[in-house]
């Protein structure tokens, strides 16, 4: 395995970890035993890479390299071994730090996701399709955490949250326009390093998209 390769998998792994530990956090919070907290876990941390590979016509690479899923089930395993061996980190006074580790996890895993479905289109040959390489970079960032809340049955978090599935499309923008100048370590770098901005901004300064806010009326 050359160096760049090497770098690659080491950083779809962080992005494993992250967007594990976000699934399983949500399981948990969902009082979900602990198949069900594995479960979302490892949807959440390779649910969108496999829809994306999917609509490349290639066999997903969760079931041609185990070691995404391996990696997806010890890393959701380990905040609930974690919390049922102490569970007065669930208290109250810890909602504050649930809350900063899931937005964390969630920033992290989403742009380094949003950067590695770029970069899997780019290899696939799509070099000169920027909407295709953005829509992949954008899919397989958000597909995961969407598939998650669907089946932890609450809001999904893309249309709720801090601009999130925008800061998905300007961080895979950047990272296709990097690509082009610099090629693909560099390109993983700023696509993942704009998205955490963003998110981070949107969290600091409160931005989120207009939406119609509503009395308490039935439409």
């Amino acid at each position: 395995m050359d160096l760049q390769t090497l770098i690659v998998l080491i950083i779809e792994l962080i992005g494993t970890i992250a967007f594990s530990i976000s699934g399983a956090m949500v399981g948990i919070r969902r009082k979900m035993d602990i198949f069900g907290v594995l479960v979302l876990g490892v949807v959440t941390a390779v649910g969108g890479g496999m829809m994306r590979d999917v609509i490349l016509g290639k066999t997903p690479s969760a079931f041609v390299k185990p070691i995404y899923v391996e990696v997806a089930v010890v890393s959701a395993l380990a905040p609930f071994l974690l919390l049922s061996i102490n569970k007065r980190l669930v208290h109250s006074k810890y909602q504050a730090l649930y809350a900063g580790l899931m937005f964390l996890m969630d920033s992290v895993g989403l742009g380094i996701f949003t950067a590695v479905g770029v970069s899997t289109g780019w290899t696939a040959g799509y070099h000169d399709n920027m909407f295709f390489l953005s829509f992949l970079g954008v899919l397989t960032g958000v597909g995961g955490g969407l598939l998650r809340d669907v089946m932890a049955g609450v809001p999904p978090y893309i249309f709720v949250k801090h601009v999130y599935a925008c800061a998905s499309i300007a961080g895979a923008i950047c990272c296709v326009l990097a690509y082009r100048s610099w090629g693909q370590i560099p390109a993983l770098v700023i696509g993942t390093v704009v998205v955490l901005v963003i998110r981070i901004g949107a969290a600091h300064y409160r931005w989120n998209l207009p939406c119609v806010k509503l009395e308490d009326e039935e439409i």
